[in-house]
């Protein structure tokens, strides 16, 4: 597992990478009530917005990591959001993507170095 500096976590599963937030991330959203997952087969590039969570305390985008198209999303979350709370590292994940280039995951931390930035 990767994770990014903007709390996002990225597995990958066969040639697919799949995304949600970290527990830390979570945690400092508060409640989430709301998430709006972007359309399957839209083609993303790495920092474009791809899903809007609202919570208790705010509203947050989650960039799309890597370039890449979104061949599925977690249709759980439009019923039930705070899964995101409840399990974000495992039935709380927003989309997988089908990514151009595998190796860009190299560009982020594993899970000690980002331990490390959120102290």
């Amino acid at each position: 597992m990767k994770f990014t500096e903007e709390h996002e976590w990225l597995r990958v599963e066969g040639d697919l990478v799949v995304v949600g937030i970290t527990e830390h991330a979570a945690e400092q959203l508060g409640d989430i009530v709301f998430v709006e997952l972007p359309e399957l087969e839209r083609v993303v590039a790495r920092g474009d917005d791809a899903v809007v969570i609202e919570s208790v305390k705010a509203a947050s985008d989650i960039l799309a990591p890597l370039d890449g198209e979104i061949v599925e999303v977690n249709t759980t979350l439009a019923d039930n959001p705070g899964l995101v709370n409840e399990d974000p590292l495992g039935a709380g994940w927003f989309f997988k993507m089908k990514v151009d280039d595998l190796s860009a995951l190299d560009d982020y931390m594993d899970e000690d170095a980002y331990k490390e930035m959120i102290g």
